[in-house]
């Protein structure tokens, strides 16, 4: 949300505040500006603008980090909910995790209880085990085997159900999985296996065969929210598995996007795991030698979690099932969505030089790009002249 879409928003929310009789419902999405919080805000500006006005203040405005910040903008805009969709990067360190997934989650849950509201927070798969039907009452030991990441977000959980069962907080805890959908201009989780296989580093598959995995669609959570928001005399206090019904073969996944990107790597080779533990770990020996010599430069977040990638970890649906919301993806999964991610990533990426000419049929040229690239001194020329018509008229807006 830009910055004058955000202030129109507040002045709306802090006016519907102070009027009891106000039909829209208002609401504060922290990490609006991520994956799952902008199809939130999406959702809820375009779907259901009519009843919901809702905020995603950037962390410059209301940083989990700083439990002032929280206090201060709560007492001017007071939420019917909060949607915590807030996390650090993957590879954070220890007061980054703390302070961020759980700290800052555990100050907003607070934050509601204080203002009598639901508290909708979004937790993750990588707090559990690895295996088959993995259950909402599954999570990992905590301790200090843990990563990072992992640990902060199982605390989170472990103290919001605490707060459920002795202080009455009315909170709905949303566990998913691997996310995929458009939308997101950060290279990470499904978006960097595709950007792997599109910049064609990776040469072999990093898996076993059979090997599979539950998978979230971004474009589902909204209504999902939208249902617990309503429902809350089922959902307070839950704990839920948002994944698509069926899990998703890593092997087969890659290979699905090679032949649609129509690439030569990865070759049909699955690496075995001492074998790509000891490559990442001679990167990390490799990228470590050359940083006296001015070259900066860290593995993807997602390898600390590579050993995922040699196990099955497949999130039992039964408890969504039996829920009001049930199942309602009607089928559709990665493989049915695959065509339209790949075309709008890859056809960003080809833009912005990220990755080799992959598709052409993608690269969407302005008029005079052609130009730009082969005779730069000829365009500049014409369009100084006025023989091309590249530019806006701006004429109108003297009268």
């Amino acid at each position: 949300m830009d910055r004058h879409k955000e202030k129109q928003a507040e002045k709306k929310i802090k006016t519907a505040s102070s009027s009891k009789g106000s039909r829209k419902k208002a609401g504060l999405i922290v990490g609006g500006g991520g994956f799952i919080g902008g199809s939130l805000m999406h959702y809820f500006k375009t779907m259901q603008g009519d009843a919901f006005e809702v905020l995603a203040p950037n962390s410059k405005r209301l940083s989990l980090r700083e439990p002032g910040d929280i206090k201060s903008y709560l007492r001017i805009y007071r939420p019917d909910f909060i949607i915590n969709c807030a996390i650090s990067p993957l590879d954070s360190g220890p007061q980054l995790s703390y302070q961020i997934n759980y700290l800052g989650s555990i100050n907003l849950a607070k934050a509601s209880m204080a203002l009598g509201i639901p508290y909708i927070h979004f937790s993750s798969a990588a707090l559990l085990p690895m295996g088959d039907n993995v259950t909402e009452n599954d999570h990992l030991p905590l301790s200090t085997d843990l990563h990072f990441y992992p640990r902060s977000k199982l605390m989170a959980e472990m103290t919001l159900n605490h707060l459920h069962e002795n202080h009455g907080l009315d909170c709905t805890i949303i566990r998913l999985g691997v996310v995929y959908g458009k939308h997101d201009h950060k290279i990470q989780g499904f978006q960097r296996l595709l950007f792997s296989i599109a910049s064609q580093s990776m040469m072999f598959l990093l898996t076993r065969p059979g090997i599979r995995h539950s998978y979230t669609n971004t474009d589902r959570i909204p209504f999902f929210v939208h249902h617990v928001l309503r429902h809350r005399s089922e959902f307070s206090g839950q704990t839920y598995h948002f994944v698509d019904q069926e899990p998703v073969e890593l092997g087969g996944l890659i290979l699905a996007i090679k032949e649609h990107l129509q690439v030569n790597t990865p070759k049909q080779l699955y690496v075995p795991y001492p074998f790509a533990r000891l490559g990442r770990s001679s990167l990390k020996v490799i990228l470590r030698l050359l940083r006296p010599l001015g070259f900066d430069g860290r593995l993807p977040q997602e390898l600390m979690f590579l050993d995922k990638f040699y196990q099955s970890q497949i999130l039992s649906v039964d408890k969504l099932k039996r829920s009001t919301f049930g199942i309602t993806d009607g089928g559709s999964c990665v493989f049915t969505e695959l065509h339209d991610i790949i075309n709008y990533y890859i056809s960003r990426w080809q833009l912005l030089n990220l990755i080799p000419l992959v598709k052409k049929d993608l690269l969407q040229t302005s008029p005079g790009t052609n130009a730009f690239q082969n005779n730069p001194e000829d365009l500049l020329s014409g369009l100084h002249d006025g023989k091309h018509e590249y530019l806006s008229d701006y004429d109108s807006l003297n009268r």
